[in-house]
C-alpha cells in the first residue's frame, strides 16, 4: 500500500498537471506515514520539501531515470525550499548505474574565485572578520549548482533539460503555497533576509508583510533566470544576462567573482571513497568531502565491537560512538582538502589497520579528553598501513530500473549569505567560510582547519556532506541516505547506517532514532532529546561533557531496497513539510 508523508499542498499526481494545470490544488495525506516507510515497486523521490519530491516523482512516472527525476528535483527545491534548495550553490551527486553496475561521484562544489587570497577574510589584527566570511559577497564562491545539474542529465539521465526544468520553471512564475515551515523561516530570518534590499523583495510581500501560510509565493525573476537556463544550458547561467546580473551585484559590493571564474567553473567526475562494513559495501562522496572518508573511518574503528549486544543507545554504545567521532575528526582538521591542491591520504585513514590502532586507544569505560587527541602525523598514518552547513538540503531517488542518485547540495547557512542576485532571483552562497581562514580557527560549524583547507584560488572548500549509497554482498543497492546538518552531517549518517545493519532497524525507524554527535573539538556530546536521563548520567560518570540541552541533529532523506527490489522511502520526522512520493 502506497503511502505519503503528512503535507499541506501538492500539486495533482501527474507530471502533465504539474507542467499545465493551475499549481493550487490540495492533497490530504495520511499523518500517521509520517512514521511509516512509503512503499513503491517501481520508483521513488525523497526529499525535504514535498512539492519538489512530487516533482521527481512524476518524471520518473513520464519515464524518466533516477538522474532525471534527481536534476528536476533539484531544480523545484531551488524554488520552493529556498533556505538549502539552490542554483546559487552547489554540492555532491552520488549516481549508481544498474545496468553497467557502476557508482560515479559528481563533485560540483563551489569553487574560489582567481582573486581569492590565503588571508583575504583577516582583519588588521589578524582575526577572521566573521561578517565578511559569512554575510558577504566576498564570502560566495563560484556557484556549481547549474553546472553540476546539466552534467549529470547530459552524461546519464534521459530528458532533455527542458523537459527537467519545466515543473521548477511553472513553480517559480505560477507561485506555490507557503508551507507552514516556510513561512516560519522566512519571520526568523526576517532581520537576515531584510538587509538585503533584493532578497527582501523576493521573499517578502509588498507591504512588507510576511507570507502566511498558504499563501502563494511568485518568483518571476526566478522562473525568468530557469527558463534562460533551460533554453541554454550551462551557457544561460555562466554567461549572458544572468551572467551579467551575478557580476553586477559583486562590482556593487566590492565582490571578487569574475565573467573569468564563472565561464572557468569545472565539474569533476570523482571514485567514490568505498569501505566494507560487515558484509556491505559503503560508498559515500570522496573528498573535498570529508564525509566519506571518515564515515568508513569510524565504521572500520566500530566494527571491531558487537555494538548490537552493547544495546541500541547505551551509555556503552554511545561512548564508543563519541570515541570514534573524536578521532575522526580530529584528524579531519589536519588531513582532508581539495584533492586537486593537496595531497589527502584517503586510502590511509580508511585503512583497517589504522582504525584497529585507534580502537586500541578508547578506554571502554573512560572518556578521552579532546585536548589530548591529536591529528595522526601522516607518518603514523602511512606506517600503520604497512603493518589513515546546517541548512544544507538532501534528496535521493531510486528508478524502476535499480538506478540510484544520493545528492546533497547547498548555500551553507540558512539562506546562504542572505543576498540575493537582483533581478536573477536567487541568493548567494556563503561558502567560503568552509575554507579554513586562518589554521586552527573554527568557521560557522565549530570546525577546525588547517593548511589542507587553506584558502586558494580555483579551490573548492572542504565539506561534511556525505550522499551516501550502501551495497548488499552481491553488489545489489540496498540504502540510499544523507542529511544536511554542517558538521553533523557525518555522524548523522553513519547512525542511520548502523541502525539499519548492526539493529536492523527498518528505514524510517532509522530515521526516527534518537542520535548523538561529538566533532573533537569543541569538547562537548551533543544529544537528542530521547536519550535516557539515566544513560546521559552515566556518559557524564564516564567523563563526557555534555551539552546544556537536547539538539536536533539532522533531517535524513533515505530509501532501502528489499531482495525483492520493493523500495522503502523515509523522511526525517524531525522536519515538517518533507515527503517521500511513490511512482
Amino acid at each position: 500500500m502506497k503511502q505519503l508523508l503528512v503535507i499541506s499542498f501538492l500539486f495533482s499526481l501527474s507530471f502533465q498537471s504539474l507542467c499545465f494545470a493551475e499549481p493550487a490544488q490540495v492533497v490530504k495525506l495520511d499523518p500517521l506515514a509520517r512514521f511509516h516507510p512509503v512503499i513503491a515497486e517501481k520508483g521513488v523521490t525523497v526529499s525535504q520539501e514535498a512539492i519538489a519530491s512530487q516533482v521527481g516523482t512524476d518524471i520518473l512516472a513520464a519515464g524518466g531515470n533516477a538522474v532525471d527525476a534527481a536534476v528536476a528535483t533539484g531544480f523545484a527545491l531551488a524554488v520552493t525550499l529556498p533556505r538549502a534548495g539552490n542554483i546559487g550553490g552547489g554540492g555532491f551527486m552520488l549516481v549508481h548505474l544498474a545496468e553497467e553496475n557502476k557508482t560515479i561521484a559528481i563533485d560540483y562544489r563551489e569553487m574560489a574565485p582567481a582573486a581569492a587570497s590565503r588571508n583575504m577574510f583577516l582583519d588588521a589584527e589578524g582575526d577572521v572578520d566573521r561578517v565578511k566570511a559569512r554575510h558577504s559577497v566576498h564570502s560566495s564562491g563560484v556557484p556549481g549548482t547549474v553546472a553540476g545539474m546539466i552534467y549529470a542529465l547530459e552524461n546519464f539521465g534521459t530528458m532533455s533539460l527542458k523537459q527537467v526544468m519545466q515543473p521548477a520553471i511553472k513553480l517559480a512564475h505560477k507561485g506555490f503555497p507557503v508551507s507552514r515551515s516556510l513561512a516560519s523561516s522566512l519571520v526568523r530570518y526576517s532581520d537576515y533576509l531584510g538587509s538585503d534590499p533584493a532578497s527582501r523583495n523576493y521573499f517578502y510581500r509588498a507591504d512588507g508583510e510576511f507570507y502566511q501560510a498558504g499563501e502563494l509565493l511568485v518568483q518571476k525573476d526566478l522562473a525568468v533566470t530557469l527558463k534562460r537556463i533551460s533554453k541554454q544550458g550551462r551557457d544561460g547561467f555562466y554567461t549572458g544576462k544572468t551572467a551579467d546580473l551575478l557580476i553586477a551585484q559583486m562590482r556593487r559590493n566590492g565582490g571578487i567573482i569574475s565573467y573569468e571564474d564563472l565561464l572557468n567553473y569545472k565539474v569533476v567526475e570523482r571514485q567514490p571513497v568505498c569501505g566494507d562494513y560487515r558484509s556491505n559495501r559503503v560508498c559515500a562522496m570522496p573528498p573535498p568531502s570529508s564525509g566519506g572518508v571518515h564515515l568508513i573511518q569510524m565504521l572500520n574503528i566500530l566494527e571491531g565491537w558487537d555494538l548490537n549486544a552493547l544495546g541500541h543507545n547505551s551509555a556503552a554504545y554511545l561512548h564508543r560512538l563519541v570515541e570514534s567521532m573524536r578521532r575522526a575528526y580530529a584528524d579531519r582538521s589536519l588531513h582532508l582538502g581539495d584533492p586537486d591542491f593537496y595531497a589527502v591520504p584517503a586510502e590511509q585513514l580508511m585503512d583497517k589497520r589504522y582504525a584497529a590502532q585507534l580502537r586500541k586507544q578508547i578506554d571502554p569505560g573512560k572518556s578521552s579528553r579532546s585536548k589530548d587527541i591529536q591529528p595522526a602525523p601522516t607518518k603514523v598514518i602511512n606506517e600503520s598501513t604497512d603493518i589513515e552547513s546546517t541548512e544544507t538540503t538532501h534528496y535521493a531517488t531510486w528508478d524502476r530500473w535499480g538506478n540510484v542518485v544520493s545528492n546533497t547540495y547547498t548555500i551553507n547557512f540558512s539562506y546562504g549569505s542572505g543576498i540575493s542576485v537582483a533581478g536573477a532571483g536567487f541568493l548567494l552562497n556563503n561558502e567560503m567560510d568552509d575554507f579554513s581562514s586562518k589554521p586552527g580557527s573554527a568557521n560557522g560549524y565549530g570546525l577546525i582547519g588547517g593548511e589542507a583547507n587553506a584558502i586558494q584560488p580555483g579551490k573548492r572548500p572542504l565539506s561534511s556532506m556525505t550522499p551516501t549509497i550502501v551495497f548488499e554482498p552481491q553488489g545489489e543497492p540496498i540504502v540510499a541516505t544523507g542529511s544536511p546538518g554542517g558538521s553533523t552531517i557525518i555522524t548523522v549518517v553513519l547512525q542511520m547506517l548502523l541502525n539499519v545493519i548492526d539493529f536492523d532497524m527498518g528505514i524510517a525507524e532509522a530515521a526516527a532514532a534518537p542520535r548523538i554527535h561529538h566533532q573533537w573539538l569543541p569538547d562537548t556530546l551533543r544529544y537528542e532529546r530521547g536519550i535516557s536521563v539515566d544513560t546521559l548520567n552515566i556518559l557524564t560518570e564516564m567523563g563526557h561533557s555534555l551539552g546544556d540541552k537536547p539538539v536536533r541533529l539532522g533531517v535524513t532523506q533515505s530509501i532501502a531496497s528489499d531482495k525483492n527490489k520493493i523500495k522503502y522511502a523515509a523522511s526525517d520526522p524531525r522536519r515538517e513539510g518533507a515527503a517521500a512520493i511513490p511512482e
